[in-house]
C-alpha cells in the first residue's frame, strides 16, 4: 500500500501551484516480512522527512515495532525473518550483504522500551559506544560525553558524579541516559520503541521535551501507544493495522481529519 503525504502548496507570482517536498530522510520501499510462515510486514511504503519526528501508531502486534526493527537490521540474527523490499538512508539502502549492519547501527540508533543502562558508570555508559567505534579518544571523549549528557538534560542533575554506578539513577534518568549513549556517536537517525511506557509523569514529560529538542539535530521515528503523546511530539504520523500502513500523513490530519474511516475510528477510540 504507496501513502502519499499532502504537502503544502506555494503560490507562484503566474498562481500557479508549486508542490514543495520536505527532504527524504528514510524511505522504506514494499517492504515485506515473514517471521517463518507469517506475514508481519505487508508491502509497506513510506518517506521519513529529514529532521522530523514520525509517530507510529496502532493495536498492539500490527507490526510497528517489527518495522521499527527492520530500519537498523536488528532481525538479522533470526534466522526465521525473510524480508524483501528496500530501506533506504539518504538515498542508499541499508539492507542486504552491500551495506555493513555496524555502519548502519551506528547512523541509525535505537532506544528501547525499557531502560537498560550498562552496570557501568554514568561515564562510561556514554563513552561505550563512541570507545567501541573509535569515534573520540582522550580529550575528545570527554567532551563528546560531556556535550551528550548536555543535550539530554543530564549534566545539571549528575555532571559531578559520573562515576556513580547508571544502575543507581531513577528511571527516568536512565532512559535520558540511554538516549545519550546513542546519540552521543552522532547518529542520523534515531528510533525509539515506546521510550515512555515504563515512565511516570513527570519522567514522560522531560522524555518529551527532550526528543521535542533533539529534532533540530535528528530525524526521529517513536513507536507509541500514547495518542495524546503522539499528538504531542509527531510532525508525521502513520497508522498501522495488521502489517499494512494504512494512512500516513501530517500529524494533524490524521488526529482530525483522516482519510481512512478505519484510522478515524482508531484516534476516537471507537476503533474494535
Amino acid at each position: 500500500m504507496t501513502v502519499q503525504i499532502a504537502e503544502p502548496m506555494v503560490a507562484t507570482y503566474k498562481e500557479e501551484r508549486v508542490v514543495t517536498l520536505p527532504e527524504t530522510k528514510l524511505e522504506v520501499k514494499d517492504l515485506h516480512l515473514h517471521f517463518g510462515e507469517k506475514h508481519v510486514l505487508k508491502g509497506i511504503d513510506l518517506k521519513i522527512p529529514k529532521n522530523s519526528i514520525v509517530a507510529l501508531i496502532g493495536p498492539s502486534g500490527c507490526g510497528k515495532s517489527t518495522l521499527l526493527r527492520s530500519m537498523n537490521r536488528m532481525h538479522d540474527l533470526n534466522s526465521t525473518v525473510k524480508m524483501s523490499g528496500e530501506i533506504l538512508l539518504d538515498g542508499e539502502s541499508i539492507l542486504g550483504r552491500q551495506a555493513d549492519a555496524v555502519s548502519v547501527r551506528r547512523k541509525v540508533g535505537m532506544v528501547f522500551q525499557r531502560p537498560n543502562p550498562f552496570p557501568k558508570s554514568i561515564f562510561n555508559n556514554v563513552a561505550y559506544g563512541l570507545q567501541v567505534n573509535g569515534i573520540a579518544r582522550n580529550g575528545a571523549l570527554r567532551s563528546a560525553v560531556t556535550d551528550a549528557l548536555k543535550d539530554c538534560y543530564l549534566w545539571d542533575e549528575l555532571g559531578d558524579n559520573l562515576n556513580r554506578s547508571a544502575l543507581e539513577m531513577s528511571g527516568g534518568q536512565q532512559q535520558r541516559l540511554c538516549i545519550a549513549r546513542t546519540i552521543a556517536i552522532r547518529p542520523d537517525v534515531i528510533l525509539m520503541d515506546e521510550p515512555c511506557s515504563a515512565l511516570d509523569p513527570i519522567s514522560t514529560a522531560k522524555i518529551e521535551e527532550l526528543i521535542l529538542k533533539l529534532k533540530e539535530k535528528y530525524t526521529i521515528i517513536i513507536v507509541t501507544h500514547n495518542m495524546q503523546q503522539a499528538m504531542r511530539v509527531s510532525d508525521y504520523t502513520g497508522f498501522m493495522y495488521l502489517g499494512e500502513l494504512v494512512e500516513f500523513d501530517r500529524t494533524e490530519k490524521i488526529f482530525r481529519n483522516p482519510d481512512q474511516d478505519l484510522t478515524r475510528r482508531y484516534v476516537e477510540g471507537t476503533f474494535g
